[in-house]
């Protein structure tokens, strides 16, 4: 038959699809599961909890894009096969977990003892706002003399060729480390980098630990599959990154605000969240489909 014939002329192709396919589904599921445990953070802690859980986890989920760009570039310039992201993306997930919690708790700490700490975040939050919009949002394509790379590559003296999906090999009777291993410590210290951001951002939104925490860790554990659905589109989405920059300065203001008195709805905060990021997504994917159309018509 036809599709017999075309099954068997690109099988990498079926394979792709159905690899594609498999990672959305997991995305979903994923989703499914923040959206059932801020259900029940709702029915247990009620609706003020409920809605910062989904504040918190939108924003996280959101600054996750960035992340997303970060790999991407990564793999591209490490030239890591495809076959071994996976694995890379798994660790570093692992470790970004164990990472923001140290994070959480080292800012619960700080808030508790010098509650002024929250001005310095909301500051924060404001300049690295400014500092993406000033810079258009543009990501560094070569990264030959970024300074996390050059830091790793110090840290990992890693051979040449990979070695299948594994982090170290045997070379000369020596074990050595892969340029497999050099990437993942890349990952990790890119996250080290968004974590600045990340966390005092959903501390605009609260300062539950519980909150903080299990919004971080909801939006983290679908960053594998959300890398395989988004990493064919994510350079098309835009007016992302100038969304999320406008929601951290939103955020930061906020902090200040509530600082000096003035109480902000949770559910304003939710729906400004909303309606930026949805905002810039429809306006990308809008600009992504009349670009298309131009070319069609040329």
């Amino acid at each position: 038959s036809e599709l017999g014939l075309r099954m068997q002329e690109d099988p990498g192709t079926q394979e792709a699809e159905e690899g594609y396919a498999q990672a959305l589904q997991t995305v979903l599921l994923s989703v499914g599961a923040s959206a059932v445990f801020g259900g029940g953070v709702w029915a247990t802690m009620g609706s003020t909890a409920g809605l910062q859980f989904f504040s918190g986890y939108l924003l996280e989920e959101s600054l996750s894009v960035d992340n997303l760009f970060v790999f991407l570039l990564l793999f591209e310039y490490f030239k890591v096969p495809k076959a071994y992201q996976p694995r890379v993306l798994s660790w570093g997930i692992g470790g970004a977990i164990i990472m923001r919690a140290a994070f959480v708790f080292a800012g619960l700490a700080a808030i508790e003892q010098f509650k002024g700490v929250l001005v310095f975040f909301a500051a924060f939050l404001i300049f690295s706002s400014y500092k993406i919009i000033s810079s258009g949002g543009e990501e560094e394509e070569d990264l030959s003399n970024n300074k996390v790379v050059k830091f790793a590559k110090k840290v990992v003296n890693s051979v040449d060729q990979y070695d299948g999906d594994r982090f170290f090999t045997i070379e000369d009777g020596v074990k050595r480390a892969t340029p497999l291993l050099l990437v993942l410590a890349c990952v990790e210290l890119s996250d080290v980098l968004f974590a600045v951001d990340s966390i005092p951002a959903v501390f605009g939104v609260t300062q539950d630990p519980f909150l903080v925490l299990s919004s971080n860790i909801f939006a983290i554990i679908s960053l594998r599959a959300l890398f395989t659905v988004v990493s064919d589109a994510v350079s098309k989405l835009k007016y992302v990154k100038p969304a999320v920059a406008i929601v951290l300065g939103l955020v930061g203001v906020k902090m200040i605000v509530e600082y000096l008195g003035v109480e902000v709805g949770e559910i304003v905060s939710l729906g400004t969240i909303i309606g930026v990021l949805g905002g810039g997504v429809a306006l990308s994917l809008n600009e992504a489909e009349a670009t298309v159309e131009d070319n069609t018509e040329d």
